[in-house]
């Protein structure tokens, strides 16, 4: 009986300590939510996407190695998703784009892997003060890291708008917690991931249904590399058939797999790499 007991009490102060220790940090939310995505909404003015960590460059001043890391603009707020895996190596493409570090609103990541998040070190020494928007199953060191490097951590869990017409997908219950951006335009959601992990196609279809309109772009890593041109001509078709338009798949992806891409989609395909601008109308 006494073993019960102690058993039962550990159990409540483990719950409470979870508990406390969960209010530690703010969720991302907003009264809007998702309401103002509709068929007809959408951006007014061109988002530039440029990329500053890549597997690839398109650059000879830009470095490529396995990593991703993209900086948004022309939405009120600049957001950097992701901070690649080298943090020489980020500093040295951040400079080298030609973007003013100082100009970064809000610090995006899209999972907890160090090819996505390495280059943070980095990072908070030319910036700090900013939000990090990241699923909340992150790891409770990556949440008190950030607090210790004097950043806001804002933990995502349900679709949210993180600036106008830019959201979170919301977290994907996956072995491999990540999330996705999702800008909303007139033609359609473009969606910006980093690895892909719980599977392209499954994310697509889940962001498709949560935000009721048709995906018209969707690019960054797709973490194909070990399927079969079989199951690429499957994840292709199926891609196609949820209305997706323009395509771009790099980091994670693989060589062959991003080639198949290229093929299929024709000249509705872009390439990334570091150094490249995607400009979005």
């Amino acid at each position: 009986m006494k073993t019960k007991k102690h058993s039962s009490l550990l159990t409540i102060i483990l719950l409470l300590s979870i508990q406390c220790y969960g209010q530690d940090y703010a969720f991302l939310s907003n009264q809007e939510g998702l309401r103002g995505v509709s068929d007809t909404s959408g951006i007014n003015g061109p988002v530039t996407v440029k990329v500053i960590y890549d597997n690839y460059s398109t650059s000879k001043y830009m470095k490529a190695d396995w990593g991703f890391s993209v900086v948004i603009m022309g939405l009120g707020k600049e957001i950097l998703f992701d901070t690649g895996t080298k943090p020489e190596i980020f500093d040295s493409n951040f400079r080298q784009s030609g973007l003013d570090i100082s100009k970064i609103d809000i610090l995006v990541f899209s999972h907890e892997h160090g090819d996505h998040t390495g280059g943070l070190s980095s990072f908070v020494k030319m910036k700090t003060g900013i939000p990090v928007v990241f699923p909340y199953s992150f790891s409770a060191e990556f949440k008190q890291d950030l607090k210790k490097y004097g950043l806001t951590p804002l933990l995502v869990k349900d679709p949210a708008m993180i600036c106008r017409h830019l959201y979170t997908s919301g977290e994907f219950d996956f072995s491999i917690p990540e999330q996705a951006l999702v800008l909303d335009t007139k033609k359609g959601l473009v969606v910006m991931t980093g690895c892909a992990h719980p599977g392209i196609i499954e994310m697509l279809k889940e962001m498709k249904s949560k935000f009721n309109k048709n995906i018209y772009m969707v690019f960054g890593g797709f973490h194909l590399l070990n399927k079969t041109d079989k199951e690429m001509d499957s994840i292709i078709a199926d891609m196609k058939s949820l209305g997706v338009v323009k395509c771009g798949a790099t980091h994670c992806t693989g060589e062959k797999q991003i080639k198949m891409f290229n093929e299929a989609f024709g000249d509705n395909y872009f390439e990334l790499g570091a150094g490249n601008t995607i400009i979005i109308n």
